[in-house]
């Protein structure tokens, strides 16, 4: 399965590690299985070839993504339980999908960085 078969987007985010640059580097994240890919930032253009580990990582972070996208027509019934001193609140899954950033930290060269994915919904009645 990959996201075109499923008409999903899915967008991944860094901020630029080059000194004096603070510019947000995004790319589509099924674009990092491609031999030549390169992250390039837009302001300083300073370009991010990604090894094989890191890729491997952002390869397994799209097949979450494609996981979570099949499983959406069970997501209005699934809930996450957070327990209180008044009892179990229960939380649905689609809800924590939609208002929490999802990110991965992952070692770039010699430094640790967030990235952002952002994953559009296939059409507005996701979570319903």
């Amino acid at each position: 399965m990959n996201l075109e078969a499923i008409d999903a987007k899915a967008k991944i985010d860094f901020t630029c590690l080059s000194d004096n640059c603070d510019e947000v580097i995004q790319f589509d994240l099924i674009d990092v299985a491609k031999n030549d890919f390169q992250a390039v930032c837009p302001k300083c253009h300073s370009a991010y070839e990604f090894d094989d580990d890191l890729r491997n990582k952002l390869q397994r972070m799209l097949n979450l993504v494609l996981a979570i996208r099949e499983a959406e027509d069970i997501l209005g019934d699934c809930n996450v339980a957070v327990n209180v001193p008044a009892g179990e609140v229960k939380i649905p899954y689609a809800l924590l999908l939609t208002r929490l950033n999802t990110m991965i930290t992952l070692q770039l060269g010699d430094k640790k960085v967030d990235f952002h994915v952002w994953v559009a919904p296939s059409s507005p009645d996701t979570f319903r």
